[in-house]
């Protein structure tokens, strides 16, 4: 199999999906974006974010005994919890709408099977497939990016929240 084969392949593929797989490609590249940009976050820069909260609470010589510290150790985990589930709410949005753009693309398909019925009746097979064939597409695209990609947001969410515990644990015993 050569690239012109691939490229033809695909090329093949978004025409029969139209133009709700074009939809659901860009929201998938939007989605996959927004998970690897956030599992770089946790691996590179989460741990310096730490570290800097952290020093915060050990210089302010405040312990969770008194109001105060306990407000502001609440506070400083609240810092590291937003930012640890940054675009959390984007990734679990997108990875709603992709199975709609799929319902989308199979209501789409359906109209023009419907289509052909109402011009050429039941006897144009070949134009029926074609919107058979969107339908069945955009409905597979918007199932696999979403069921992929919700996962991945699964596995995100559970990080930030065990993050949000550690430091809250840490900061309680004395950072």
């Amino acid at each position: 199999m050569n690239w012109t084969d691939v490229q033809d392949g695909f090329s093949g593929l978004f025409e029969q999906g139209g133009m709700t797989l074009w939809a659901i490609l860009f929201a998938s590249i939007l989605l996959w974006i927004l998970i690897v940009e956030r599992y770089w976050f946790h691996w590179r820069e989460l741990p310096d974010i730490r570290a800097r909260l952290l020093n915060d609470w050990r210089t302010g010589r405040q312990s969770v005994e008194d109001a105060m510290g306990l407000r502001r150790m609440e506070a400083l985990v609240k810092d590291l919890r937003a930012e640890a589930g940054r675009n959390l709410l984007a990734l679990n949005a997108l990875t709603v709408i992709l199975p709609l753009l799929g319902l989308l693309g199979t209501v789409s398909g359906m109209i023009k099977v419907f289509e052909v019925i109402t011009v050429f009746g039941s006897g144009n097979t070949r134009g029926m497939a074609s919107g058979i064939s969107e339908a069945l597409v955009t409905t597979m695209a918007g199932l696999f990016t979403a069921l992929s990609g919700l996962y991945f947001v699964s596995d995100l969410e559970s990080r930030a929240d065990k993050v949000a515990r550690h430091f809250q644990a840490e900061l309680v015993e004395g950072g």
